[in-house]
């Protein structure tokens, strides 16, 4: 029996979406993670099948279309992908194929926080050559705070409308901090420009909310996120809502305010009470082997810290991120160790 039950993940993750879409008209899904490939999952969750996504997305494809986002820092860095060591911007061009190889319509490629340079530029033509539209999403000052701003022609309002057809739209990425959220929020708030009453989900992997914050599993997420400093949190918002412990995550609480006020601009209503509520994530209910899911995640923890220590040698990583890192292994390993003794008992 393998420690995490990937055929009962998929069916319960399907219905869980399934059940999501017959809210509304139409339904943006943020994707976290990899669509295709997705290792680190695979790593931590024993049996937990890397194309897991894109088998569930491919059942539903007839209702659904996707937008790749990039950010423009990301493409002037040339920032790679450690899975792959295939940049981002040629990351995104294989996923944009590979969706299409799946006969699953791509409407184009947002390149989010847009300023102007010679590497964007030249990614837009390659994109041109290959018949992919792109987009351009901008940076608002004081984000996201100043909400009279970005639901407004000076913040949201600038950015490029994306037309699309489907009920379902995922909105991917090759990696983390490339602006998903945001095209969300922006498409959300552009529909109803455009008379579409649509909403917002997210397709979580991790970090999961129905596990402790201090599990292996969604330490690992910080370990894996530690050049962008995503922190575990427990969700003040689902608390309060409920009086029950989940967990979340910084960017995702921080954002939760807009997310919040927008669905009520849209609706009328007060669709979410928190930001785990957003999220669509069955991983938990799939674990068959904790002890067994914990040690592959704290292994997984020990691979990344090595693989940073080489990244901050070779001028790739700060060293505050490492830093970091050094501290989530501290903390991982004195958590494993308790796990053993509890485990010999």
């Amino acid at each position: 029996m393998a420690p995490f039950d990937s055929k009962k993940y998929t069916k319960l993750q399907k219905e869980q979406i399934n059940k999501r879409i017959s809210q509304f008209d139409k339904l943006y899904i943020e994707v976290g993670g990899k669509l295709f490939d997705d290792n680190h999952a695979s790593r931590v969750l024993p049996g937990f099948k890397p194309d897991a996504k894109i088998e569930i997305f491919k059942e539903l494809k007839n209702d659904l279309e996707i937008i790749f986002c990039i950010n423009t820092n990301d493409i002037i860095s040339d920032k790679i992908r450690a899975d792959n060591n295939l940049s981002y911007a040629d990351e995104v061009l294989r996923l944009h194929d590979l969706m299409l190889k799946n006969e699953i319509k791509v409407c184009g490629i947002v390149i989010t926080f847009y300023h102007e340079s010679e590497e964007v530029a030249e990614f837009e033509d390659v994109c041109k050559k290959k018949n992919i539209k792109t987009y351009h999403s901008y940076f608002i000052d004081n984000y996201p705070n100043d909400l009279k701003t970005i639901l407004s022609s000076d913040g949201f309002g600038k950015n490029d409308y994306i037309k699309t057809d489907k009920n379902l739209i995922l909105v991917a990425a090759p990696g983390a901090n490339s602006g998903k959220l945001e095209t969300c929020l922006s498409q959300l708030f552009l529909d109803k420009t455009h008379g579409i009453n649509s909403c917002y989900a997210k397709y979580e992997t991790f970090p999961v909310w129905n596990l402790p914050l201090d599990h292996l599993v969604n330490i690992a997420y910080e370990m894996a996120t530690v050049d962008i400093a995503d922190k575990n949190m427990i969700d003040p918002y689902y608390k309060k809502a409920y009086k029950k412990i989940a967990v979340n995550y910084n960017r995702d609480i921080a954002a939760f305010p807009i997310l919040s006020n927008m669905i009520k601009l849209i609706t009328g209503k007060e669709i979410y009470k928190s930001p785990t509520d957003m999220g669509i994530n069955a991983v938990a209910f799939a674990i068959q082997d904790d002890f067994a899911v914990q040690t592959a995640a704290f292994e997984e923890i020990k691979r990344r810290n090595i693989k940073h220590k080489n990244l901050y040698e070779s001028g790739k990583l700060t060293k505050k991120a490492l830093i970091r890192s050094e501290k989530i292994l501290k903390r991982a390993t004195k958590i494993y160790n308790k796990l053993i003794k509890q485990n010999k008992k």
